[in-house]
């Protein structure tokens, strides 16, 4: 693997030193401070999740409010510039009891109480030759072998390097290592066990309406990937549009990560057809799992992914409660989505979607089982006074399975968010 992803880089530098004499990013530096930007996310977020009497703890709530702080520094004039971001992250327990504490929201103390507060930071340094970024850190990542997740208080961090090449006109690769992540509820930099991973990819547009995308990664002692994007959109009559986006993972887990004493393999893929017309759109989806194992719960293993990012799931059933990513899983899904814009109030969504899974293999001599989710989404964003990009979401699921596979149950989440930017 290590020619491989030095195979890349000398592609990337040769790009870069053949395209010297034309403009680039680099060559259009503003300079560290003139190229600088601060910004503060505020986050306030209640979520409640009613497992009605069917687990050991029925009810969980928890009320916070997150703030999000990142810096990004331009970088220094010349061939090669140079530059610092760095990200302060805080959270503040407004409401959650020791009965009803969210284990991913708020750390617990040592009476297993939910902490009051919670902190983390990190910087990261970065070079930049050309349209090539080395950057080395604390950072958030957004690929699909390794993507930090973001769907709590506050997000998860990331520590390693990571290369990003744009030499190429509609291609982007990505070569990086990371040897820790930290998880949305800690404030240890390296609290989800992570050793270390390694990756290799990248995106090539081919035409503004057609992209595809190849990724490979390592995570010692525990799995590969490799993972494919084909996405086409297709302008019809007016205000009409039809869009096809194909993912697909290959996973070979090592015997150290399953504990079954033999490797194992799974693959996953799901393609989605959506039709926008005016302010609607509608999407169906299909998924499917093909092979996994048991864990030593018993529990139908398919697609595993969170050691490598809690948003390393690139995948159209992957939704609010549930990912549908089970054992010999298969999935349907069918969405709505309304932009009122068209009506006159810009800002205001809504949106709603179902999903049904089946053929769960639960192991032998069991039926196999079955699960769905019933998702509803409002959405509205201030267009323009003071308040301005203050955005107000509700999020509710509802969810249920069959066979012993999880709990039945409600999601209500409620999200309002407020960017400042101060430079």
């Amino acid at each position: 693997m290590k020619v491989m992803k030095w195979s890349v880089i000398a592609m990337a530098v040769a790009a870069g030193t053949s395209q010297m004499a034309l403009a680039s990013s680099q060559s259009e530096s503003e300079g560290f401070v003139e190229g600088s930007s601060l910004t503060v996310l505020n986050r306030n977020l209640y979520m409640n999740r009613d497992f009605r009497g069917d687990a050991s703890q029925s009810y969980r709530e928890a009320w916070g409010h997150g703030f999000i702080g990142t810096f990004e520094s331009g970088f220094t004039q010349g061939t090669v510039g140079v530059g610092v971001d760095a990200i302060g992250l805080l959270g503040v327990k407004l409401d959650s009891g020791e009965g009803r504490a969210w284990p991913d929201i708020f750390p617990k103390d040592s009476e297993g109480k939910p902490q009051d507060d919670y902190s983390s930071a990190g910087v990261a340094v970065k070079f930049r030759v050309s349209d090539t970024v080395l950057k080395y850190g604390t950072q958030f990542v957004a690929l699909p072998v390794f993507s930090t997740d973001d769907a709590r208080l506050l997000p998860e961090t990331a520590r390693g390097g990571l290369i990003t090449s744009s030499e190429i006109d509609g291609l982007e690769l990505n070569v990086g290592r990371f040897t820790a992540l930290s998880a949305k509820s800690e404030a240890d930099h390296d609290s989800v066990g992570l050793e270390e991973i390694n990756l290799v990819g990248g995106t090539y547009a081919f035409s503004d309406s057609l992209s595809s995308s190849l990724y490979y990664s390592d995570v010692k002692d525990a799995f590969e990937k490799i993972y494919g994007n084909v996405n086409y959109n297709m302008a019809l009559a007016a205000d009409q549009s039809l869009a096809f986006d194909f993912n697909i993972y290959q996973t070979d887990y090592e015997s150290e990560y399953t504990s079954t004493g033999s490797d194992e393999d799974n693959t996953i893929w799901s393609l989605a057809a959506t039709y926008g017309i005016g302010a609607h759109k509608f999407t169906a989806a299909y998924q499917k799992s093909h092979g996994g194992y048991f864990d030593e719960d018993g529990v139908p293993v398919g697609y595993g992914y969170g050691l490598d990012g809690g948003g390393t799931i690139w995948l159209s059933n992957s939704v609010q409660y549930s990912d549908f990513y089970y054992k010999d899983e298969q999935s349907w899904q069918v969405r709505y989505d309304l932009d009122m814009a068209a009506y006159g109030v810009s800002g205001l969504s809504f949106m709603t979607r179902y999903v049904s899974g089946s053929n769960i293999d639960m192991g032998a001599g069991n039926s196999d089982a079955e699960e769905r989710e019933w998702d509803m989404e409002a959405k509205y964003v201030f267009q323009e006074g003071p308040a301005k990009d203050l955005s107000l979401r509700v999020r509710q699921a509802f969810y249920n399975a069959t066979n012993g596979l999880d709990n039945d149950l409600s999601d209500t989440r409620l999200i309002v968010e407020y960017p400042l930017s101060i430079l």
